[in-house]
C-alpha cells in the first residue's frame, strides 16, 4: 500500500523535525520543507527528502508540488516565533508568518491538496478573560507574533472552502522536551525558553536564571504556565490528521495540560531530575506577563482522543538527556 505523502513546512525544526519522526513511524512519507534559518539539517532523519527552500518563494514552492505528486496534507511549522523580536522588528513576523504562508496556500490550492495543520499559539488569546483558556474565548494578541498567528487563522477560515481543503489549527502552549532519541531537542539562537536557559546555568554557559517576578498571585508568587512535551504535540497533530482522513472536516484545538507549572516547580524539577543546584535571582515583572496561562484542552480529548502523557518530570528528564547529549557532540 503507497504511504501518504506529508508536506512538512519547517521540518527541520524543534517541533517539525520531532514530527517527521512521528510520522515515519505510521506509515506516512514525510518531505520536508526549510529554509534552515532557525533548523538543522542534523534534525532530519536519514531517508527523509529535505527541500531547502523558502515559503516566501513561489516558485520554490510550486516546485516542491510538482516534484511530489499526490501530496495528501501539508504541516506548517515554519513560522518565527519569539515574542520580544516581533515587538522589535513586526515586518519580518508579518512577512514570514502572513505572507509567506498565503504562498504556501496557493500552491495547495492550486495542488488540490486536501488537508492542512497549522501550528498555532497561545498567544492568539492575548490577556486571558478566564483560565483554564477555551477555544471559544476571544482572541485579542498583544504582541504582532500572536497577531501573524491569528491573521493566517481567520486567512485559512476564508480560504480553506473555496479551495476545497479541511483544515486544523493547533493552539500550542509551552512546547518542552526532546525526542526520545537524543536527536532532537530545543536548539535556538538566541534562547529565549526557561527550561533549557536553566540548564545553560547548569553547564556554565549562564552564571545565573532570572525569575521575572516573584509576587503574583499565585501559590509560590511566580508565574504559571502550561507546559506540554514536544511528543504530545506531535501526538495530536497526527490524531488531527487522522480525524481529517475520515472526515473530521475544519476545526480549532487548544494543546495543554490544563493545570500549568510556575517557575519555582520548573526549578525545583530541574533540582530533582538533575541533581543539581539551580542558581536563579529574582528580576522585576516583565510588562504584560499574566499570572497564569493555561489551556482547557478538554475539546481535544473529547473530538480526537487526545491527552497528555508526559508529566513535568518527563519533559525535565528528556530535555536535560538532550542537552548533556549535545554538549557531548559539540
Amino acid at each position: 500500500m503507497k504511504s501518504s505523502r506529508v508536506l512538512v513546512a519547517g521540518g527541520a525544526g524543534y517541533i517539525g523535525s520531532c514530527m517527521v519522526r512521528v510520522l515515519i513511524d505510521h506509515g506516512y512519507e514525510p518531505i520536508v520543507f526549510d529554509n534552515l534559518s532557525t533548523g538543522h539539517r542534523a534534525f532530519v532523519p536519514r531517508g527523509v527528502d529535505l527541500v531547502k527552500g523558502d515559503l516566501r518563494d513561489p516558485k520554490a514552492v510550486r516546485a516542491v508540488f510538482r516534484r511530489y505528486r499526490g501530496i495528501d496534507a501539508v504541516m506548517h511549522f515554519a513560522a518565527c516565533a519569539l515574542v520580544g523580536e516581533s515587538v522589535e522588528d513586526p515586518l519580518k513576523y508579518f512577512d514570514n508568518n502572513v505572507v509567506a504562508c498565503v504562498t504556501l496556500l496557493q500552491a495547495v490550492a492550486e495542488a488540490r491538496v486536501k488537508r492542512f495543520i497549522f501550528s498555532s499559539t497561545c498567544a492568539v488569546y492575548g490577556e486571558p478573560e478566564r483560565v483554564p483558556i477555551r477555544e471559544e474565548d476571544p482572541c485579542r494578541p498583544v504582541n504582532p507574533y500572536g497577531r501573524s498567528k491569528r491573521m493566517f487563522e481567520e486567512i485559512l477560515k476564508d480560504v480553506s472552502t473555496p479551495a476545497g481543503f479541511d483544515y486544523v489549527c493547533l493552539r500550542y502552549f509551552n512546547a518542552c522536551g526532546a525526542h526520545d532519541s537524543t536527536q532532537v531537542g530545543e536548539w535556538h539562537d538566541p534562547e529565549t525558553h526557561l527550561i533549557p536557559n536553566i540548564f545553560k546555568t547548569l553547564t556554565g554557559e549562564k552564571k545565573v536564571v532570572t525569575i521575572f517576578g516573584d509576587d503574583y498571585d499565585t501559590p509560590d508568587g511566580t508565574c504559571i504556565r502550561d507546559y506540554i512535551h514536544i511528543k504530545d504535540l506531535c501526538q495530536a497533530h497526527l490524531l488531527a490528521l487522522r480525524s481529517m482522513e475520515r472526515g473530521g472536516g475544519s476545526n480549532i484545538f487548544n494543546l495543554g495540560n490544563g493545570e500549568g507549572y510556575s517557575v519555582r516547580q520548573i526549578i525545583d524539577a530541574v533540582e530533582k531530575v538533575t541533581g543539581k543546584k539551580v542558581r536563579f535571582k529574582i528580576g522585576p515583572r516583565r510588562p504584560g506577563d499574566p499570572a497564569r496561562l493555561v489551556g482547557d484542552a478538554s475539546k481535544a480529548a473529547r473530538m480526537l482522543g487526545w491527552k497528555p502523557t508526559c508529566d513535568l518530570e518527563n519533559i525535565i528528564a528528556s530535555a536535560w538527556k538532550w542537552e548533556l547529549a549535545r554538549k557531548k557532540a559539540v
